[in-house]
């Protein structure tokens, strides 16, 4: 059965008041997607009797899941790979320099999924900085969903997901294999802290971040939340600190107080 107007038009106000997350019109087909599982999974019929519940019962827990279900959850091991050699060739190096009395490297990564991001950059650290042995490095990872979270504490990803941009010689030093799955080595995850986080709605006290991954997240909200998490961005991240946004992410037009660096083939932004 089709996805109704008026079932969609709800849907589609939940989200955005939820998340910030636009559902432009002729997205019925995702929401169909994306919610029909979790219908059923609830003991649904259909979307409509899910939506039907949630509009009698808005505070019962079922619009939480619903707004984590129309998240995209898409992330791969190094993925577009110029923003870890970036991170590799300029910006730990400058970081250790400036951290060399407090000896402590603060890093986010926002949205983070089911960790692959996270991972990468504690792999990057391990295999190219051993002076950083003795140092404490916190790897914040944060997401709106506690289902990917869950994964992301976990560490554990399927074959296929180990074949997306993890290169076999990295696979085999850093992970172990327990039957079906490949889990994350102890150092990497003791690196990785899991917490809750909606980037559209209120921060809680956060450190001081010497390197920010937030990539492929701000294409989904509207211009207003853009400006506000990039505000709120530069007052978490200590001054000079590095911001990694997604290739079709930009904070041009949006606020002028971050540095636009353009390293090799990428962009990465500084904050003042």
């Amino acid at each position: 059965m089709a996805l109704a107007v008026e079932d969609f038009t709800f849907v589609q106000a939940l989200v955005r008041r939820k998340a910030a997350i636009v559902l432009d019109p002729g997205k019925e087909y995702l929401v169909e997607s994306r919610l029909l599982p979790l219908a059923r999974s609830e003991g649904y019929q259909s979307i409509a009797g899910l939506v039907e519940d949630l509009r009698k019962n808005p505070h019962n827990g079922l619009n939480r899941r619903v707004v984590q279900a129309m998240t995209t959850n898409e992330t791969a091991f190094f993925r577009d790979g110029h923003p870890f050699e970036i991170l590799k060739s300029t910006v730990v190096p400058e970081v250790i320099e400036a951290k060399r009395s407090s000896r402590r490297i603060d890093i986010w990564s926002a949205a983070c999924s089911s960790g692959q991001e996270a991972v990468s950059i504690g792999i990057t650290l391990k295999e190219h900085f051993p002076q950083l042995v003795g140092w404490t490095v916190r790897i914040l990872c944060t997401d709106i969903s506690t289902d990917m979270l869950a994964r992301c504490r976990a560490g554990r990803y399927s074959q296929l997901e180990v074949n997306r941009g993890l290169p076999a010689s990295l696979l085999v030093k850093h992970f172990r294999n327990e039957g079906i799955e490949w889990v994350a080595s102890a150092d990497l995850r003791r690196m990785m802290e899991c917490r809750e986080l909606n980037l559209a709605e209120a921060w809680p006290a956060l450190p001081r971040f010497d390197v920010v991954f937030m990539r492929n997240v701000m294409i989904y909200f509207d211009v207003e939340t853009k400006r506000s998490i990039l505000r709120r961005l530069r007052l978490a991240m200590r001054p000079r600190g590095w911001l990694f946004l997604g290739g079709a992410e930009t904070t041009l037009n949006l606020d002028d107080a971050w540095e636009r660096n353009p390293v090799g083939r990428s962009v990465v932004y500084r904050s003042p």
